[in-house]
């Protein structure tokens, strides 16, 4: 018996073991399906950008379901919507927590998702660490470090890092390169990529679109010998390189090969992102009418036109009835409710400056981003309407939209007044963004803008820099009479390591054209020579002008006579060397040549060429030109013209033409003009008009003696004496006294 219970008991036993098993292993089955589900609603939540509820979630994973323990995949999930929300904060604890359960030394996906989070918080002390953290990195890993010291400025780490990587495959030699070309380090991207051919590593899409896309002026020949290489391994096929190529021509300013390449990848594979890259670079060139031939190409082809393609050729629309159709044609082919055709619409029609037509869109948006608000503000600031901004920027907090580096940029562009910049600034604090650099930058030129270059120049020197803000500075310094030390802080750019571009050159050119610095001048022009940008036009022109004041009229002709592409500006440009060095037949010859060409003249062309005229006394000729502009360039004359024409016929003695010009209605007559007129009155004895001229004169300088004096001596002169003695009481009657002479030599 005592047997038998024994066995009884026995099986018993064995069987609660086994109900206890069961029930264990069904709760750990429930567990691990519950986990599953709320992993797959976390990484629902993450490609959704719901990132703060993705947060919300794993939190009260943590408190609500203590019996959850969160897995690598909950945890790497949460990391990763940490890191798109740039919520670094919450991310520290994430970090602390996966050190504590182990998971950050179990499970790579761990520790590469924080590597990730803090590259994207540009924390390089954190990247650094978590590295440090993983017994075994792997590729991403490896990838991701490099990466993040490239980007963050730290290449010397970052290229002893990729020396010690034991196996480089083509990833890790594409991190290296795409961060040292994306970030000011061409040369060595370049020397990387050269390499990588020597040693046989196989370039895949990837490498050849990262150093194409960053390829600019002085890269075009390392990247023609790239797109050789391209075709010659038939990565054509690829619509990434090819788009890479594309921009490549585009940033180095060569449209011919940039078209040479579209056809070429006709015969392999293009799409509607191979048509998008070709309008923007034909847009960003100033090409609109060759970027609106390629859209109506594309439609032809039946290849449906995307969001972006409309939001560049919106941005290229200068006349109003072109941009109405193409903003019915985006409602027709409904894009009308993307926000992003809905912000380059506001753009487009502040640039027609319609406002009203810009708020109508604005007001239509149902999904209004910052991007919209920024666009508005911005739009508002171009009209000068800074009160309206500031308004906007009002209404933009009051429905909880959060400003950005951008929002204060433009509020700072349209400030009119110091006290106002003074607020942003403070607001720029307040909000914790004046430290980033397009604030700092839109800081400088508004402080500059008003004079104050103490205050300008102390944000410049300890705020981040990049070219942009060395531009900013020199154009400042240049505006308010300090070119020297414009020359300084180019010297500084010089040595900072950072790449003088197109725009920079041009400030300096006219830092030496305003001191007649030559010998500088033209060591800027060796300079941009050895550089590649000597095909920039604009270069040419800033070129031109720098030689032409500092009286090499030699080379400003010789820069003209060597330039590929000649814009009005050039033709403005050398005309206006030969006024100003008295050689007023060049200058008409020069105009002629102007229309054989093909380059209508704009209002700035008839000004330069009737001040040149009138200088070198070609009546006839200045006379035909006015003319001319009027009857058969349409142009309306406007008081600079007509100031000129004034100049022209009172130094030639015409004074009934003048008269006849300066009693026309339309015609607003400057104290400048009146002083010419009054001058020439006196040479040529014209005591009427002198007399008119004089009482015009003293209406805005009655207290200028010289007015008096001469109007004096042209009634003597004409011996009308009484009136000579008249003028001479009248100047005592109105205690105006005539200026003793002096003289520099002392007895």
């Amino acid at each position: 018996m005592q047997a038998c219970g024994k066995g009884t008991l026995g099986r018993k036993l064995h069987f609660h073991q086994r109900s206890i098993t069961s029930i264990t292993e069904s709760a750990t089955k429930q567990h691990h399906v519950r986990l599953l589900q709320l992993n797959q609603k976390l990484a629902a939540l993450t490609r959704s950008a719901r990132y703060d509820d993705a947060l919300h979630l794993f939190d009260k994973i943590l408190k609500s379901y203590q019996h959850l323990k969160p897995d690598h995949y909950t945890l790497s999930t949460v990391i990763t919507a940490c890191a798109n929300a740039r919520n670094v904060s919450f991310g520290n604890q994430l970090h602390a927590y996966a050190t504590r359960t182990g998971l950050i030394v179990a499970s790579h996906h761990v520790a590469n998702t924080l590597l990730s989070l803090y590259a994207k918080a540009r924390d390089l002390v954190s990247v650094k660490q978590v590295f440090s953290d993983i017994h075994d990195p792997d590729f991403y890993s490896w990838t991701t470090l490099l990466s993040a010291c490239v980007k963050h400025g730290d290449v010397g780490f970052a290229c002893e890092l990729f020396d010690k990587i034991p196996k480089r495959d083509v990833a890790i030699w594409n991190a290296m390169i795409t961060g040292c070309m994306e970030n000011g380090h061409e040369d060595i991207g370049v020397g990387l990529f050269r390499e990588m051919h020597r040693l046989g590593v196989i370039h895949d899409n990837y490498s050849y679109a990262s150093v194409l896309s960053e390829c600019f002026v002085d890269l075009i020949d390392f990247g023609r010998q790239v797109h050789s290489l391209v075709i010659k391994t038939g990565s054509f096929v690829r619509p990434s390189v090819v788009n890479a190529l594309l921009t490549m021509y585009f940033n180095c300013h060569n449209v011919v090969d940039a078209y040479t390449a579209f056809d070429e990848a006709v015969n392999y594979v293009y799409d509607q992102i191979t048509y998008n890259v070709m309008i923007d670079g034909l847009v960003s060139l100033g090409r609109a009418e060759e970027a609106f031939e390629l859209f109506i190409e594309m439609l032809e082809t039946y290849m449906k036109p995307t969001d972006l393609t409309f939001v560049s050729l919106m941005s290229s629309c200068l006349d109003a009835s072109v941009g109405y159709q193409v903003h019915a044609l985006s409602v027709k082919m409904g894009f009308e409710a993307y926000t992003s055709v809905g912000n380059a619409m506001i753009t487009m029609y502040s640039n027609f400056a319609d406002l009203r037509a810009a708020y109508t869109v604005f007001g239509s948006l149902e999904a209004k981003d910052l991007v919209s608000w920024n666009t508005m503000i911005s739009s508002y600031a171009q009209m000068n309407l800074g009160r309206s901004a500031i308004l906007a920027y009002a209404e933009m907090q009051r429905i909880g939209i959060e400003p950005d580096e951008f929002t204060f940029g433009s509020l700072l562009t349209s400030s009119e007044f110091v006290v106002v910049v003074e607020m942003i600034q403070s607001l720029a604090i307040k909000n914790g963004l004046i430290s980033k650099i397009y604030v700092s930058n839109a800081l400088v030129s508004a402080y500059s803008q008003q004079g104050l270059m103490n205050e300008a120049y102390q944000i410049f020197h300890v705020s981040p820099k990049n070219l942009i803000s060395w531009n900013t500075v020199i154009s400042g310094l240049l505006l308010n009479g300090l070119p020297t030390k414009g020359f300084e802080q180019f010297s500084n750019l010089l040595n900072s390591g950072l790449r003088p571009n197109a725009y920079t050159f041009s400030i300096v050119l006219s830092i030496c054209a305003s001191i007649s610095a030559l010998q500088q001048g033209k060591q800027i022009h060796n300079y941009i020579l050895r550089k590649g940008f000597s095909s920039i036009a604009s270069l040419g022109n800033a070129l031109m002008t720098m030689y032409a004041k500092c009286g090499a009229l030699d080379w400003s002709s010789r820069i003209f006579n060597l330039m590929n592409e000649r814009d009005v500006i050039s033709w403005n440009g050398q005309i206006s060397a030969y006024a100003q060095h008295g050689q007023g037949r060049e200058a008409v010859d020069c105009f002629e040549a102007m229309q054989a060409f093909g380059v209508k003249p704009d209002q700035t062309t008839f000004t330069t060429l009737l001040s040149a005229c009138s200088h070198t006394g070609l009546v006839d000729d200045g006379i035909q030109i006015f003319n001319s502009m009027v009857n058969s360039f349409e142009i309306v004359p406007g008081d600079d013209h007509y100031s000129c024409v004034v100049d022209l016929l009172s130094r030639a003695g015409h004074f009934d033409e003048v008269e006849r010009i300066i009693n026309d209605t339309h015609f607003q007559v400057h104290s400048k003009v009146w002083w010419t007129l009054f001058s020439a009155c006196a040479a040529h004895g014209n005591s009427r008009l002198g007399r008119l001229a004089a009482q015009n004169l003293l209406e805005s300088e009655n207290d200028e003696s010289s007015v008096y004096v001469v109007l004096s001596n042209i009634y003597a002169a004409a011996g009308e004496w009484e009136e000579a003695a008249n003028i001479r009481e009248l100047m005592q009657n109105n205690g105006v006294m005539k200026q003793p002479g002096s003289s520099w030599v002392s007895l």
